[in-house]
């Protein structure tokens, strides 16, 4: 049954056909009305080409894919000096995707690292490319209009718009009537107004590679097109290390020690030669472009997030697309090169509306042509790049969610810097293929849910606090069901289920996915928790603000318990598991048995890859809590949300040094509950014969202890900065351990607390989260983390040259805390950090501290100049928080504030 189109539109619907038609450019069939084709003037389709006869026998690298990702690598990796490389495309360059893309450009994001992305896809094919190559990319800057038809949705584009003068990214918030002048054909009768973006455009897919191809070409990498990849050789080293050999390919065998996987919705029949995971999948994706429209000539591209539709300028006519809630899945067949499916109008009849809506003269416009074509679509509509875990010199840089063509530039750019030097120069882990477990990235049911419910969510609104409905359940501790009958309402990180709060409400379970009534599937109804999310679905404070504020007063008054079981837990062991941890942690790992130390992990270049804890320990019974083996271990407890990345680090650092020791998991064997707070103290040794005094227990050391009972691992240790302990303990006694400690707690005000608590409580205390407030390009110097460097023993350990360097010659940047008292709603992250009236940087990480009562955030901040950033320049300046446009008073702190106002310990 399709659904209602407006009348004039019912004659243009297209029925039957084949399933998908091979075609060139305004290719048309003998069906009636709009048919299958690409609305540019050329495409690189040449069904006359010859097929090569050779292809070199040894190169330092080879990129499978002639799209838009392999084409900018390969341009990228000659700009590193890296020219003995070669493409490998299987039909002609942009046959598979690339060719039929929609080919906008965008300038903002809800996200720093993808506006420095774009923009440096945006300055590569608007300055660069023509001047150095002679071919014209396309680009034409018509700009960009985002609409919003509500206060929510404009906040957003306020967010946006305030971190984007960081990078200086210009925008202007618009009035409907504003609005209307830009873009006289618009409706602005439901407009409650827009986001202005005068640098967004428009490129040729076509021109962006040939010119791409011919710079890297003439820098002497090589591009072979009509060239099938067969097999990808893998051999394991001494250590047992799967390492890339060679590629076959349908003309010869080709040398190599790294393959770049760039094959789109193909990239996972590759990835199946070798073993590596690949979790994507392929939809079918769709634009119509109209008739001729007079009037439309120069405007601006227009982007209706709560209509789910975009709509392009196409020379004298729109292109139009979206984001549906039923798009059609698609297995991709070899043989699938410049072709297009025939659209189907039931799925995308839903964009009409709005379009028409929005731009009225639509509906008695005809329509020229449609194109759809395959796309490939990950779990959560970020891009699939870096070294996989499983193969070493085996990279991706595929799965980019319809957004290749915009992001290309830019990523092309990161994963050249990858492969040569090893780590990209951005933050990239939100792209890196490690950020999902080993588990979830071969699992199809997670793969086909989660990348509906981003696709259809696409162009929803990017709240902090938001969490999947799809997949959920994936693991469940041992703990699960007794906070769940506690109110719980959980997140889920790497297919765990953690704690984000609790309500006094009652239970809110986490239901089957019911695609949001898609496919004919019933939608949940009466939905408490999806009830419970869309409290959270605002950019000021939720509902339960107050409930959070509880949670973390009883913490700082009292006692609470958190249930972080998500965390990684590791052991590091074997004869060289020593030497590793001298090398791989930067705090000192020669400290006795029985100590436990927080630490970093860095890069070659000095930056923080993670943050975790680590405890010398001997060998023990067997089991989880205490396993076997020889010689002095550590027991490694990494945060949950990127464990898989901190394992990976690791058990790279271990077969680049060549060291004789193993990573053991046990993740999910032992469960965690940390008790926090003055009365945690009281409330264990109620619990316990040990004597967990300070002489007998101090802080940073653990023990194997008994209590209520049961064996476990306590470590004194705080992320909320109060007296408490981490319980590591075996599933199979985590439940009447936890009923014990809140029995004996309810005497103290014990209460359960989850992860919304924690953001708030860690950084009253100045504790850093990974990826927020510390990444992978921030250094322990710039993060105030100095203390955990061993610098003052000749221990090397990685980073160690680059960290030294940065000392010698000082910081040029810094983290630095900030505090208003403005009332007007929370520091989400994304504002922009004024000193002195100028630009300085941008709050990474904000919350609201109750036990401070004010808000705060964390950012780094830089000068202009680019010269040294001290203690003494912060605290000379005069700062300003600009939140979503509006400028409020901040103070800088660089040590840790007290609830009086007191500074305390220097962070």
């Amino acid at each position: 049954m399709l659904r209602k189109l407006p009348l004039g539109w019912l004659t243009l619907v297209i029925q039957g056909g084949p399933k998908y038609i091979k075609r060139t450019h305004h290719a048309r069939t003998m069906c009636s009305g709009p048919t299958p084709g690409v609305p540019y003037e050329t495409s690189l389709q040449d069904e006359e080409a010859a097929e090569p006869k050779s292809v070199p026998s040894h190169v330092d690298a080879v990129i499978i894919g002639g799209g838009s990702l392999g084409c900018s690598t390969l341009y990228h990796l000659t700009k590193l000096g890296m020219t003995n490389v070669v493409l490998l495309e299987k039909d002609q360059l942009t046959a598979g995707t690339t060719w039929h893309t929609a080919g906008l450009v965008w300038n903002l994001r809800p996200s720093d690292t993808e506006i420095e992305l774009l923009s440096s896809t945006r300055h590569l094919i608007s300055e660069v490319l023509e001047a150095e190559t002679g071919v014209n990319p396309g680009w034409i800057n018509n700009g960009g209009l985002f609409i919003a038809n509500n206060k929510e949705r404009l906040d957003e584009y306020k967010r946006m718009a305030t971190v984007a003068k960081v990078f200086g990214i210009e925008s202007h918030v618009l009035t409907p009537e504003e609005s209307k002048k830009l873009y006289p054909l618009m409706n602005i009768d439901d407009l409650y107004g827009t986001l202005y973006s005068p640098a967004d455009g428009t490129i040729d897919p076509a021109g962006v590679c040939t010119a791409l191809t011919r710079g890297a070409t003439r820098a002497g990498a090589k591009v072979v097109t009509n060239c099938r990849v067969k097999d990808i050789k893998v051999a394991e080293d001494g250590m047992g290390v799967k390492r890339v050999q060679a590629v076959e390919t349908s003309i010869g065998t080709i040398n190599t020690p790294i393959v770049i996987n760039c094959a789109g919705v193909w990239a996972r029949t590759i990835g199946e030669k070798v073993g590596v995971n690949t979790p994507l999948c392929a939809k079918k994706h769709a634009y119509i472009v109209t008739e001729r429209i007079e009037g439309v000539q120069n405007l601006p591209n227009i982007r209706d997030h709560d209509a789910s539709v975009y709509l392009k300028l196409q020379g004298d006519a729109l292109a139009i697309g979206g984001y549906e809630p039923d798009p059609i899945f698609w297995k991709p067949v070899p043989d699938f090169a410049f072709s297009l499916f025939e659209l189907d109008w039931d799925v995308f009849a839903v964009h009409i509306e709005g379009a028409i809506n929005r731009v009225p003269v639509i509906e008695t416009t005809g329509i020229k042509s449609t194109v759809c074509g395959p796309e490939s679509f990950t779990p959560d509509h970020k891009p699939l790049m870096g070294e996989a875990p499983e193969v070493r010199g085996y990279f991706l840089g595929c799965a980019f969610n319809s957004s290749g063509m915009m992001l290309g530039g830019g990523c092309g750019k990161e994963l050249a810097h990858w492969v040569y030097h090893g780590r990209p120069e951005l933050d990239m882990y939100g792209f890196d293929i490690r950020r999902f477990a080993r588990f979830l990235t071969n699992n199809s049911g997670w793969i086909k849910e989660r990348s509906h419910e981003a696709y259809t969510k696409n162009y929803a609104m990017v709240f902090p606090h938001d969490e999947p409905l799809a997949s959920r359940g994936m693991i469940k501790d041992a703990l699960h069901e007794e906070l769940e009958a506690a109110g719980c309402i959980y997140q889920e990180r790497q297919g765990f289920e953690r704690p984000g709060w609790f309500s006094p409400n009652g239970p809110a379970p986490v239901l089957k996915y019911d695609y949001y009534g898609s496919y004919g599937i019933a939608k949940n109804a009466n939905y408490e928790y999806e009830q419970r999310l869309m409290d959270d679905y605002t950019f000021d404070f939720p509902r339960h603000h107050d409930i959070i504020g509880n949670e973390c007063l009883a913490t700082r008054n009292n006692a609470a318990a958190f249930n972080m079981s998500y965390f990684g837990k590791f052991y590091l062991v074997g004869p060289d598991a020593q030497k590793a941890a001298d090398w791989i942690f930067t705090n000192d790992m020669t400290k006795a048995d029985g100590t436990t130390s927080y630490t970093c992990m860095l890069n070659q270049f000095g930056g923080v890859e993670s943050d975790l804890t680590v405890s010398p320990i001997q060998p023990g019974a067997g089991g989880p809590l205490e396993p076997t083996f020889e010689g002095r271990g550590f027991y490694v407890a990494a945060g949950g949300g990127n464990s898989q990345h901190s394992l990976t680090h690791i058990n790279t650092a271990i077969q680049d040094q060549k060291f004789d020791c193993r990573m053991l998991d046990h993740s999910t064997d032992l469960c965690m509950l940390s008790v926090q707070g003055p009365k945690s103290r009281d409330i264990l040794q109620a619990l316990t014969d040990t004597d967990l005094s300070n002489e007998n227990f101090p802080f940073s050391t653990h023990q194997i202890i008994t209590l209520a009972g049961h064996t476990l691992r306590a470590l004194r240790l705080t992320f909320v900065g109060e007296l408490g302990w981490e319980l590591h303990i075996p599933n199979e006694s985590a439940v009447p351990v936890y009923k014990a400690v809140m029995q004996e707690g309810a005497k103290h005000g014990i209460v359960n607390a989850g992860y919304r608590a924690i953001e708030s409580l860690s950084m009253e205390k100045g504790y850093r989260h990974w990826h927020a407030d510390l990444r992978s390009n921030d250094t322990p110097l710039e993060a105030g983390l100095a203390f955990t460097c061993k610098l003052k023993k000749a221990t090397p350990f990685l980073g160690r040259e680059a960290i030294e360097k940065q000392k010698a010659d000082g910081i040029r940047k810094k983290i630095v805390c900030f505090t208003t008292d403005q009332p007007h709603g929370p520091i989400l992250g994304l504002e922009t950090i004024y000193r002195n009236g100028e630009i300085v940087g941008f709050i990474r990480r904000g919350a609201y501290c109750f036990d401070l009562q004010r808000n705060m955030g964390y950012g780094y901040i830089q000068r202009a100049d680019g010269g040294k950033v001290t203690n003494a320049y912060v605290k000379e300046g005069e700062y300003q928080i600009d939140r979503m446009g509006e400028l409020y008073p901040a103070m800088a702190h660089v040590k840790v504030i007290s609830s009086d106002g007191a500074c305390q310990t220097a962070f």
